[in-house]
């Protein structure tokens, strides 16, 4: 596993370990093997959509939680005592944890479960204070 060191960067940038933080966790979830399948969707200028295939979790097996611009998606499915006879298993029956990073002033605002799909819904709010604003020239305040 290669690391890159950051270090040079924080004697001369101010605001570098977060960029360190991305790219550390970046490296350590490109190993999810791609499950469960997701698409990300862009509905509108400041609205996205993440939808998950989550083929056999009840709502009670997924936990959705959004902390510190990370939002992790985690499906613990519980092992039955029962045996099957399988002549194919093509549906994955195990547990899962999917994280994505967002960016700052994204915020989670509902998710709902169809078809056996996890559909996420998130809004960029950026404030007011944080907008570009227009200053006039010659005019002091």
């Amino acid at each position: 596993m290669s690391r890159f060191d950051l270090t040079p960067l924080y004697r001369s940038a101010i605001g570098f370990d977060r960029l360190a933080s991305m790219m550390e966790s970046a490296n350590t979830s490109s190993n999810n093997n791609g499950y469960p399948p997701y698409n990300i969707e862009l509905l509108s200028e400041n609205h996205y959509r993440i939808s998950m295939a989550v083929a056999g979790f009840a709502q009670d097996d997924l936990d959705i939680t959004s902390h510190e611009n990370t939002l992790t998606v985690k499906g613990t499915k519980e092992s039955n005592d029962e045996q099957k006879n399988y002549l194919y298993q093509g549906i994955a029956e195990r547990g899962f944890e999917r994280r994505f990073q967002l960016a700052d002033h994204i915020k989670v605002t509902g998710a709902d479960m169809e078809n056996g799909l996890l559909h996420i819904d998130l809004v960029r709010d950026v404030p007011e204070a944080a907008k570009p604003k227009t200053i006039a020239i010659g005019q002091t305040s």
